[in-house]
C-alpha cells in the first residue's frame, strides 16, 4: 500500500489527468451545430451559468471522489487563453448561491420536523433547485457561453420542476438574450442526464458536455478551440418529461409499477411513432460521415456486419455505428427495434475510410414467454438495421428462421406482478412493418431452426452440510495443504456468520452511516471481518465508486487503524440544529498523543467521467483504459474491491442515481460495465463488484420500495445488463440492491440471487449487500411506517446473498437465531451457512 507523506502532485495523478483530458472528448457531444460559431479562437468570452463557476464533475453520495482539485469551466477557458469578461455577474451569483442555500436548508429542515424525520436523513441527496435571480448580462464582447449545470444523487429523484428537469424562467431568459445578443453563442449543459431544452431549442450550439470527473474544465475548453473533437451519442432518450411512459406512478413511496414492461426508452419512442426531441445513439461533432452498403455473414452461431464508414467532412473525427435488429411478431409483442452491437471507429481524417464490424448471436435476442418459461426466438424474418442513431436506421439484410426455436428452458421468478400487457399506441403494427420489409431489396440469409441448441437449466438443489474433514489455519488453504472445505468444515457457526457480515466493532449500534466504516483505508465504506485474523484469514477493503475511488484525502495511521483527517460529517452538518452539533462536539473523541504525533498521509484519487458519459463513448476500448486507471489507485491505496460499476437501466429520467448508471439499453450497459471491469481486474488484488442488482431505478424510499415487474421485463431488460457484464468480465462481487421485487426484497430472493445468478449465468463470485440494506434500518418514509418490512440477514443467507454490508451486530444476532428455526421468516441451515462463508473465503483467496 502506497503511504505518501508529500503534498505534492505524484506522477502518477499527472498522468491519469492526462489521460483523462485525452478520452474524456469522446463522452460529450453536439446536441445542435448549426453554424460557423465552432470551433472559437481565444479571446474575450461573456462566461455565464450556473456551472461557469460551480462546474460539477459529478454527482453527490457515494458516488462522488474526493479529488485534489478539478478544472472548472472558468479555470479551463482562462487556461486556454479566454479573457473572461463576466467577472461581475459571476461574483453576483456567487452571493445569489449563498443566500439561496440558506434558504433550502431551512426549508428542508422545517419539511423533516413537520414530517417527524430526521433532517439529516431527509436531506440526503436532494439538490436545490436552481434559485431565481436578476443580475445584469453587460460584459461586452462578440462571445458568449452560458453553462447550465445540474447535480442530483444518491437519496432523492430529481423533480419535474422549474430549476430541475425544467429550465427555470431566469435560465431561459439570459440563454434566450444571449442567444439574440452576442453575435457567437454556446450552450453548454454540464448535466448528468436529461433537461428539457423545448424553450430555449432557438439556440443554434448546444454542446451535452457531462460531467467528466477532474478535468471537466479543460475538457470544455479542447472542444471549444477544435483541440479534440467529441464523438459521444446518447445512451439515454431526451424527450419531455410526460412523453414517458414510466413517467406515470413513478417515486410511488410504496409500490412503482413497471407498466410499460419492455418498451423502454428508444423502445417505447420508436414503436409508438413518438418523435423525441433528441434520440437514442443520437450525436453530432465537427465532422461528418457516410456509412456505405453492409455486407452480412451469418449463421445460427454468429451474425457479423461489416460497414464502410468514410469521414467525409472537413477535421478528424470518430463514429460510432449501431446495429438494430427488428423481430418478427408472432405471439410475443415486439418494439419496432432493438439495439444488438455496437462499434466506434478509429480516429478517421477528412477522407479516409475504415471498415466497422458488428457482431452479436441470434440467440442473444430471444424473447421471454412467460407461459413456456423460456427464452424464444420465433419463426420468420430478423431485420437488419444498421445506423448512426436509433431515428436513422437502413435496413441492410434480413435473417430467415422456418420456425421457433426454445434457446434456453427456465423456471418462472419473482411471481406476483399482475400488469395488464402494454402495447404502444398510434405506432405501426408490427405485421404492418413485417410487410413493408418485406418489399425491400435487402439480402434474406437463411437459418434453420434445428441447428439451434436448446439450454436446459439445472437448478441448485438444498446444500448438504461439510462434515468435519480436518483442522488447519487459512494459510493452510493458501498453501495447499488443505482445501476450503477442510477449513469451512472446522469453522462454527459463529465464525461462519463472521465471515458473512461486514467488520464492525461489538456494542456500537449502527456503526457509520457514511459509507466509511473500514479500519485499513480511512474514508473506504467498508471491509471484510477481521474476527478469523487469529485463523490467518485477511480483510478485503471496499471503496465507493464509480467515478473513481472514495477515500479519505488526509489520514493518519493510529493503534493500527487508518483514521481520515478531514471531518466525514461535513457535508451533512448544514442540516443538524444547534443541539445535534453539541452533541457531536462533545460525543467526538478527544485525539490522543499518539494521534496528534502521527504523521500525515495523502490519498489523492482521480475522478473519471460520470457513468452515463461513459456510456456516451460507445467505445469499450477507452472504458477499459479507465478502468485500468482506477484498478492502479485501487492497487496504491490498498483498495481490494470497488463498489462499481453502477448498471441499474435508466428507466425513467427522473431517477436521482441516473448519472451513475451507463444506459436505457442492456446491451450499453453491460459492454461498458465489462469494459471497465476487465480494466480494474487486470490488476492483481482488484475487483468490482458490479451493483444494484436489480431494479434500483429509483432512490425514493429506496430501502422499502417494491419494484413490480413482469418476468419478460424484468429478464429482457433489468436483467440483461448484468448478464452481458457478467458474461464478458466475470466481476469479482455483486451487490444486491435495497428494493423489493414483487414483494420481496432483492437481497432475499433466492429466485435473483440463485436460480438467475448462479444457475442460469454460472457466477461464481461472491455477493453482498448495499449498506444497511437489512434489519432495522430502513427508516419511516415521510413520517409514516413503510408498507414493507425490512429484509434480513437470515433471509439473506438463504437467497444466497454472501456478506451483509457493513455489518452490525444485530445482523449476526438475528442471522444465528434463525439457524435450524422453523419459527423464523427464512429459517437457514448451517449448511447454508457453510455455502456463503465459502464464496467469501474464495474471493479473499483472490484478492488478499
Amino acid at each position: 500500500m502506497l503511504r505518501i507523506t508529500e503534498e505534492t502532485v505524484q506522477p502518477f495523478e499527472k498522468e491519469h489527468i492526462d489521460l483523462l483530458r485525452k478520452t474524456a472528448p469522446e463522452c460529450a457531444l453536439f446536441l445542435k451545430r448549426e453554424d460557423d460559431t465552432l470551433p472559437l479562437a481565444p479571446g474575450k468570452a461573456a462566461l455565464y451559468g450556473s456551472g461557469a463557476r460551480k462546474t460539477i464533475k459529478g454527482g453527490t453520495g457515494s458516488g462522488d471522489v474526493n479529488v485534489r482539485h478539478f478544472v472548472t469551466v472558468e479555470e479551463g477557458m482562462e487556461r486556454a487563453g479566454f479573457e473572461i469578461v463576466s467577472k461581475a455577474w459571476l461574483d453576483a451569483y456567487d452571493q445569489v448561491l449563498v443566500d439561496a442555500r440558506a434558504v433550502f436548508v431551512e426549508q428542508i429542515k422545517k419539511e423533516a420536523a413537520e414530517l417527524g424525520i430526521n433532517a439529516v436523513m431527509y436531506g440526503m441527496g436532494k439538490a436545490m433547485p436552481e434559485p431565481q435571480y436578476e443580475i445584469a448580462m453587460d460584459a461586452e464582447c462578440d462571445l458568449a457561453v452560458y453553462v447550465l449545470s445540474r447535480i442530483s444523487g444518491e437519496g432523492a429523484d430529481r423533480d419535474v420542476s422549474a430549476g430541475d428537469i425544467n429550465l427555470s424562467e431566469t435560465e431561459i431568459r439570459d440563454i434566450l438574450y444571449c442567444s439574440r445578443h452576442y453575435k457567437k453563442f454556446v450552450l453548454v449543459l454540464n448535466v448528468g442526464g436529461m433537461v428539457n431544452l423545448e424553450p430555449v431549442m432557438e439556440v443554434k450550439n448546444i454542446l451535452l458536455l457531462g460531467q467528466l470527473g477532474t478535468p471537466t474544465g479543460d475538457v470544455l475548453a479542447d472542444i471549444l478551440t477544435g483541440v479534440s473533437n467529441p464523438s459521444g451519442k446518447l445512451a439515454m432518450t431526451w424527450a419531455p418529461i410526460e412523453q414517458y411512459p414510466s413517467t406515470k406512478g413513478f417515486g410511488d413511496m410504496d409500490d412503482t409499477v413497471y407498466n410499460e414492461g419492455i418498451y423502454v426508452g428508444y423502445r417505447y419512442f420508436k414503436t409508438a411513432d413518438v418523435t423525441p426531441t433528441f434520440p437514442f445513439g443520437y450525436g453530432l461533432s465537427y465532422t461528418k460521415f457516410e456509412i456505405g452498403t453492409a455486407s452480412v455473414a451469418a449463421d445460427e452461431k454468429k451474425v457479423s456486419v461489416t460497414v464502410p464508414v468514410t469521414n467525409v467532412g472537413t477535421c478528424a473525427g470518430k463514429e460510432v455505428i449501431q446495429l438494430y435488429v427488428s423481430k418478427p411478431y408472432v405471439k410475443l409483442d415486439q418494439p419496432y427495434q432493438e439495439l444488438a452491437a455496437f462499434a466506434k471507429t478509429s480516429e478517421l481524417k477528412p477522407s479516409e475510410n475504415e471498415e466497422v464490424t458488428l457482431t452479436f448471436s441470434l440467440r442473444d435476442l430471444a424473447a421471454y414467454d412467460e407461459e413456456l418459461a423460456s427464452y424464444v426466438l420465433e419463426k420468420g424474418v430478423y431485420w437488419l438495421r444498421i445506423g448512426n442513431s436509433s431515428e436513422d436506421t437502413v435496413v441492410c439484410a434480413g435473417l430467415k428462421l422456418d420456425a421457433d426455436v426454445i434457446v434456453k428452458e427456465c423456471k418462472t421468478i419473482c411471481p406476483g406482478a399482475d400488469i395488464p400487457k402494454f402495447i404502444p399506441a398510434d405506432g405501426m403494427e408490427a405485421q404492418e412493418r413485417d410487410a413493408q420489409l418485406k418489399k425491400t431489396e435487402a439480402p434474406v440469409y437463411e437459418l434453420h431452426a434445428e441447428l439451434f441448441q436448446t439450454e436446459k437449466v439445472t437448478y441448485s438443489e438444498e446444500p448438504t452440510e461439510i462434515l468435519n474433514k480436518g483442522t488447519g489455519s487459512f494459510e493452510d488453504v493458501k498453501s495447499g495443504k488443505i482445501s476450503v472445505e477442510q477449513f469451512i468444515s472446522s469453522l462454527t457457526n459463529e465464525q461462519l456468520a463472521y465471515l458473512s457480515i461486514g467488520l464492525y466493532e461489538d456494542n456500537t449500534g449502527m456503526g457509520s452511516m457514511i459509507g466509511a466504516s473500514a479500519q485499513t483505508v480511512a474514508g473506504a465504506a467498508g471491509e471484510t471481518t477481521k474476527r478469523l485474523e487469529e485463523l490467518g484469514v485477511p480483510s478485503l477493503v471496499m471503496a465507493d465508486g464509480p467515478a473513481g475511488i472514495r477515500i479519505c484525502k488526509i489520514y493518519k495511521i493510529v493503534d493500527g487503524k487508518a483514521k481520515g483527517v478531514d471531518n466525514p460529517l461535513a457535508g451533512m452538518m448544514e442540516f443538524m440544529d444547534q443541539e445535534q452539533l453539541q452533541m457531536m462536539a462533545a460525543m467526538a473523541p478527544k485525539p490522543t498523543e499518539e494521534e496528534e504525533k502521527a504523521p500525515i498521509h495523502y490519498a489523492y484519487c482521480t475522478a473519471i467521467p460520470i457513468g452515463t458519459a461513459l456510456a456516451q463513448s460507445f467505445n469499450t476500448e477507452m472504458c477499459e483504459k479507465l478502468g485500468d486507471l482506477v484498478g492502479k489507485e485501487m492497487e496504491q491505496f490498498g483498495v481490494h474491491l470497488w463498489l462499481a460499476p453502477a448498471m441499474n437501466i435508466q428507466r425513467s429520467p427522473l431517477c436521482g442515481r441516473n448519472f451513475e448508471y451507463y444506459s436505457e439499453d442492456p446491451v450499453v450497459g453491460g459492454r461498458i460495465a465489462a469494459a471497465i471491469t476487465n480494466g480494474v481486474q487486470k490488476h492483481k488484488g482488484c475487483g468490482t463488484t458490479i451493483k444494484h442488482f436489480a431494479l434500483n431505478n429509483q432512490e425514493t424510499n429506496r430501502m422499502a420500495s417494491n419494484s413490480i415487474v413482469s418476468e419478460r421485463a424484468l429478464r429482457e431488460i433489468y436483467l440483461r445488463t448484468f448478464e452481458i457484464c457478467i458474461r464478458e468480465s466475470a466481476p469479482a462481487a455483486v451487490m444486491s440492491s435495497y428494493n423489493l421485487v414483487n414483494g420481496e426484497h432483492a437481497n432475499n430472493s433466492k429466485d435473483i440471487q440463485t436460480h438467475v445468478l448462479r444457475d442460469e449465468w454460472g457466477y461464481e463470485g461472491a455477493v453482498m449487500t448495499d449498506w444497511y440494506a437489512v434489519g432495522g434500518m430502513i427508516a419511516a418514509a415521510g413520517g409514516r411506517e413503510n408498507k414493507h418490512p425490512a429484509g434480513l440477514a437470515s433471509g439473506c443467507i438463504h437467497a444466497g446473498n454472501d456478506l451483509v454490508m457493513p455489518g452490525m451486530e444485530a445482523d449476526f444476532e438475528e442471522m444465528l437465531s434463525a439457524v435450524d428455526n422453523p419459527e423464523a421468516k427464512y429459517p437457514i441451515t448451517r449448511a447454508e451457512l457453510q455455502v456463503t462463508a465459502k464464496r467469501v473465503l474464495e474471493m479473499i483467496l483472490k484478492l488478499a
